[in-house]
C-alpha cells in the first residue's frame, strides 16, 4: 500500500493571490478595511445606501487595479528597492581629504595589531 503525497510547489516562494504578491496583499487588505470603515461612517452619518455604494465600489475597483499594477511592475521586493534607491545620495562631497588619511591610519594600526603588513603581499 503506497501513500500518495502531493508536492507543494510553493516552497520558499512568496504568497500570491490573483496576481498580487507578498506585501501588496497586506496593502490591499488595509485599503479594503479602510473602505469598509468609510462605508460604515457614511451610513451612520445618514448618507443613503446607494450613494455609499456609488462611492465605495468604484474606489475599491480603482484601488485594486492600482495595487495589481504596482505588484506586476515592481514584483515582490521591487517597490522597497525603488524607494531605497530614491533615498541614496547621487554623490558624496567633501572639502578635505583628512577623513581618508585618518581611515588609512586606522587600517595601518589594525594591520600592525594583527601582525600583517603590506610588505608581506
Amino acid at each position: 500500500m503506497s501513500t500518495v503525497y502531493q508536492v507543494n510547489k510553493g516552497i520558499n516562494r512568496s504568497i500570491e493571490f490573483k496576481g498580487i504578491k507578498a506585501q501588496y496583499i497586506i496593502y490591499l487588505a488595509v485599503g479594503l478595511v479602510t473602505l469598509l470603515l468609510l462605508f460604515t461612517i457614511l451610513y451612520v452619518v445618514g448618507v443613503s445606501t446607494y450613494m455609499c455604494m456609488a462611492i465605495i465600489i468604484p474606489t475599491a475597483a480603482i484601488f485594486y487595479t492600482v495595487i495589481q499594477r504596482i505588484s506586476k511592475k515592481y514584483g515582490e521586493h521591487g517597490l522597497t528597492n525603488y524607494f531605497s534607491r530614491k533615498r541614496l545620495p547621487s554623490s558624496i562631497q567633501t572639502k578635505t581629504r583628512n577623513i581618508f588619511f585618518q581611515l588609512s591610519e586606522i587600517e595601518n594600526e589594525e594591520e600592525k595589531e594583527l601582525g600583517r603588513s603590506a610588505s608581506n603581499l
